[in-house]
Parts: C-alpha cells; structure tokens; sequence
C-alpha cells in the first residue's frame, strides 16, 4: 500500500509539473500575440504623413503595417529562448523532486528504482527533445522548440503568416516519427507567427 501511495504521489508531481509548463507555455505565447496586436493597432493609427516618411530598421515602408520578417524572428527568438528556460526549469524542479524521493530512508527498493526510473526518462527526453531541435535547423527551421511527454510530442516552429506548408509539416512529422517511437496522430506542430 505506501508503494502505491508513494508512485501515486511522485505521478502526480510529474502531472503538475506538466501542466506547469503547459500553462506558462500558453501564458508567455498570449503575450507575445498581445505585443504583435499593440504594433499593429499602433501602426494602423499613425497619421499618413507619419507613415510615408516612416521606415523600420530593414528598411520596409511602415506604410505597408506589416512587420518584417527580421522584427518578427526577434520576437519569435525571444519565444523560443524564453520555452527553452521554462522547460528546463520544469524539468529540473521535477528532477530535483524525483531525487529528494529517492532519497527518503523511509523509501522501499522499489520506490527509488521507480523514482531512478522516471529521472532517466526525463534525461533520455532531454536528449532526444535536443537531436530533433538540431536536424529541425538543420532541414531550414530558423528556430524550434520540442517537448516530449508520456504520449505525445509537441514541436513549436516558426510560421510564415499563411501558415507551414504540407511539405514543411511532412518534414517535421518524419524527424519526429524517425526519432521516437510515436504515430503521426501523436504528434502536434505549434506555428508560431
């Protein structure tokens, strides 16, 4: 019974620290859509004679009200950078919680093996999450960011405004699927703008 009891409790560590960082994930990315509509709405109330002496830093007539795709990557960069940290800071408050469980004198064998067991899986998923990061830049992703769960994989990319192409989307769902042992179903692209 206290083995059930204590893999009851370290599961329901990992779930919360899951839904942690789905909930800071969801919460940084309404941000950075709030901050893209204040530019656009502030560009839409420029005056004319504003807009047509008015250039951004790449030189895009800021007439047009549309962002450049450089000011765009910095935001998007900024994203990323800022899912990376939160994923591992996620992940080790969860290793961090896992280890202090294995180290109760109180824990039986098997409870520490299990709680050895979930710390290598997360490592085995730090790794694996860092392999496909890489070869997604390498097939001409500017930026990506994967988060590998129990059941699923998320892979957050950058996206042009019409949305990632079949062709873009086939490339990630084979890296993804070469990768792990996962079906097309099981994983979910994010398009960031």
């Amino acid at each position: 019974m206290k083995v059930l009891k204590r893999n009851a409790v370290i599961l329901t560590v990992l779930l919360f620290v899951c839904v942690a960082v789905y909930l800071n994930w969801s919460y940084n990315r309404g941000q950075d859509l709030s901050v893209g509509t204040e530019v656009a709405e502030s560009d839409s109330t420029a005056s004319p004679s504003d807009d047509a002496e008015a250039t951004d830093d790449a030189g895009t007539d800021a007439e047009s009200g549309s962002l450049t795709y450089e000011k765009d990557s910095g935001s998007a960069s900024d994203y990323f950078s800022s899912a990376r940290l939160s994923r591992q800071q996620a992940r080790d408050s969860a290793t961090e919680t896992l280890q202090q469980a294995a180290a109760v004198d109180t824990a039986s064998q098997e409870e520490r093996d299990n709680a050895l067991a979930a710390i290598t899986v997360m490592a085995d998923y730090v790794v694996t999450e860092a392999q496909i990061e890489n070869i997604l830049m390498a097939k001409d992703f500017a930026d990506c960011v994967v988060f590998i769960s129990a059941n699923s994989v998320n892979v957050t990319v950058p996206a042009p405004e019409e949305g990632l192409s079949a062709i873009s989307v086939a490339k990630i769902t084979e890296t993804v699927m070469a990768s792990l042992d996962v079906t097309a179903d099981q994983i979910k692209i994010i398009e960031v703008n």
